[in-house]
């Protein structure tokens, strides 16, 4: 639990619910840029598979090991990041998450010159540790920066700038790695390219994480608490964990079925363009084609930050699950530009899911709020094993099959959004 301040903390007022006090301001503006960061980090990962895939002839189900090492960790380091960050503060444990991550940036470089898969299994790992701290002190920071009814809001607002670096992600990946990449037919000509273009990226990378870092040190953020427990555990004063919370339970199902499907998508776009029945595009141009994918959820996140204080976020998270659904179903059943464009546009279904069963998953955890974040963020494993799936089942069946997995995901928001979200007055029996 964060170090409360000397005098209580109110819930800040604002004009309107996306514009908070002047105190909070600068606060969320630093705290925003981590968003774009770690978007960016994460992306390249879409990148990252195909590259490597085809360099050391991967199966799609042995690709995905770059997204079970990568999304391992936050199964694994989520919940020691809660009790770190309840430790140490907010604030030191981004400073922490930053250096961690530049750690695994700058492996990458030995990885490449030894052109060894495993090596680069074991930065992604380090890398995503990393960000995985950040995401444990970033996300509640942001959710308690304000008014709790704008919560969703403000997650929305931030994730959106996340979802620039997403966007930004593929468009220099394809240029700076993918572009080196020509159609391999033979594991000769595989071994003939050059794997160091990963490594001045990643080196840049690691830089501007250490530099972030340092700057962050020198901004003053607010150390602040969740709303006073008097006040936030009124109606669930009797729960002793986090996980007697029965929103909260759900909403980690929701998260891990969303990354899933969002993180399966987008790591398997390049091949999926590819195919001769859908595009047949070549991997530079398949991979830029994949920032619109996530530049979809940057628009979508934009306006659902006003959105959101309109409609019952719960509602908006059902309605564009049931999209998701459809343009799935629509992309799988179709050819050329049409099966192209529906799948690309489940991007812009997606862009208010995190922001929105976040909150709901966190709501009216009071003093929980610490190790429920933990436990949302660990669910993010749902993006090393969905996809893991998912590239199994395509290496057998085919991509339009293993599409049917990411549906059965969004099928599970639908039905969250709509019933699981909701908050009775009892806790789940322990």
């Amino acid at each position: 639990m964060a170090i409360p301040v000397s005098t209580p903390v109110a819930q800040p007022t604002a004009t309107t619910d996306l514009t908070p006090t002047p105190r909070y301001g600068s606060a969320l503006a630093a705290v925003t840029t981590l968003f774009f960061l770690w978007g960016f980090i994460t992306c390249l990962n879409d990148i990252l598979i195909p590259y490597l895939k085809a360099i050391f002839q991967l199966s799609f189900a042995q690709a995905n090991f770059i997204n079970l090492c990568f999304f391992g960790a936050y199964f694994l380091m989520s919940i020691p990041a809660g009790k770190l960050v309840a430790r140490v503060g907010y604030k030191r444990g981004m400073l922490l998450g930053f250096v961690v991550a530049a750690i695994g940036a700058f492996l990458f470089y030995p990885a490449a010159a030894q052109r060894v898969y495993g090596l680069f299994l074991g930065a992604l790992f380090v890398l995503a540790s990393g960000i995985t701290i950040l995401q444990v002190a970033a996300n509640p920071y942001v959710a308690i920066l304000g008014p709790a009814r704008s919560a969703s809001a403000r997650l929305t607002l931030t994730q959106a700038f996340n979802s620039l670096g997403t966007f930004l992600a593929p468009l220099l990946g394809s240029a700076l790695i993918l572009s080196h990449l020509p159609k391999l037919n033979t594991a000769a000509s595989a071994a003939s390219i050059d794997v160091t273009a990963v490594q001045t990226p990643y080196l840049v990378i690691g830089t501007v994480l250490l530099l972030i870092s340092l700057l962050l040190s020198r901004v003053n953020l607010p150390q602040i608490v969740p709303a006073t427990e008097a006040a936030s555990l009124a109606v669930d004063a009797d729960s002793t964990r986090a996980w007697h919370y029965r929103n909260l339970v759900f909403g980690v199902v929701g998260i891990f079925a969303y990354v899933g499907a969002e993180v399966s998508i987008g790591s398997h776009l390049v091949s999926y363009l590819a195919l001769p029945d859908v595009m047949g595009l070549d991997p530079k141009s398949a991979g830029d084609r994949v920032a619109l994918y996530w530049g979809a959820a940057m628009i979508g996140r934009f306006g659902g930050a006003y959105l959101l204080n309109k409609v019952a976020p719960a509602k908006i998270l059902a309605f564009n699950a049931v999209c998701a659904v459809a343009l799935m179903l629509i992309s799988i059943n179709t050819t050329g530009p049409l099966a192209m464009w529906s799948l690309l546009a489940v991007g812009l279904m997606n862009s208010i899911m995190w922001p929105v069963i976040f909150p709901l998953a966190l709501a009216g955890l009071g003093r929980h709020t610490e190790e429920g974040s933990g436990l949302l963020c660990t669910a993010v494993v749902g993006g090393a094993l969905v996809p893991l799936l998912f590239g199994t089942v395509a290496d057998h069946g085919g991509l339009r099959l293993a599409l049917l997995l990411p549906v059965l995901c969004y099928a599970y928001i639908v039905w969250y959004g709509l019933r699981g979200s909701r908050r009775p007055g009892a806790v789940l029996a322990s």
